[in-house]
């Protein structure tokens, strides 16, 4: 959909105010970078301001180190009435060169709200046109619908 913006990356360094006693990025270091990234995201999409409402299947694959160059990279892969989903992944690599790693990925997802009186708005429809982006929604849903699961009853 023109004027719609479906991803957006973040690229920057891993300062040392990020790091835990390990010498390695914080994983809620690393959560803030994916809500900031999504936020970005899904104003870019909709136009409107908005919230976070969950995030699902978050997996912290390697770590990222001091100074290494991130990228965090967002890309819309559903939308509902009023809110959007992005699969989020987060890279890590040393800028001087040399393999990139995923450090984390999850899906998060956005509802976008009226300013005035906070309620949800509808956001701009979009379509997987892809068999990637079908694989993408599908996933999205998969991993959002085990989220909204409710948890099992305590047995006596």
């Amino acid at each position: 959909m023109a004027g719609h913006q479906r991803t957006l990356n973040l690229r920057f360094l891993a300062e040392p105010s990020d790091v835990n006693y390990g010498g390695k990025v914080h994983g809620g270091v690393v959560m803030k970078w994916i809500d900031q990234a999504g936020y970005a995201a899904a104003v870019g999409w909709s136009g409107k301001y908005c919230v976070t409402v969950a995030v699902g299947g978050i997996r912290f694959v390697a770590p990222v180190r001091i100074g290494d160059l991130v990228t965090v990279a967002a890309k819309l892969v559903r939308t509902g009435t009023s809110s959007m989903q992005f699969a989020v992944d987060v890279r890590a690599r040393d800028p001087m060169g040399g393999e990139g790693r995923l450090s984390t990925h999850c899906i998060i997802v956005f509802v976008a709200l009226d300013k005035v009186e906070g309620q949800p708005v509808p956001v701009p429809p979009w379509v997987p046109e892809t068999d990637e982006d079908r694989q993408l929604a599908v996933e999205a849903d998969r991993v959002m619908q085990a989220v909204r699961a409710p948890s099992p009853s305590p047995q006596p």
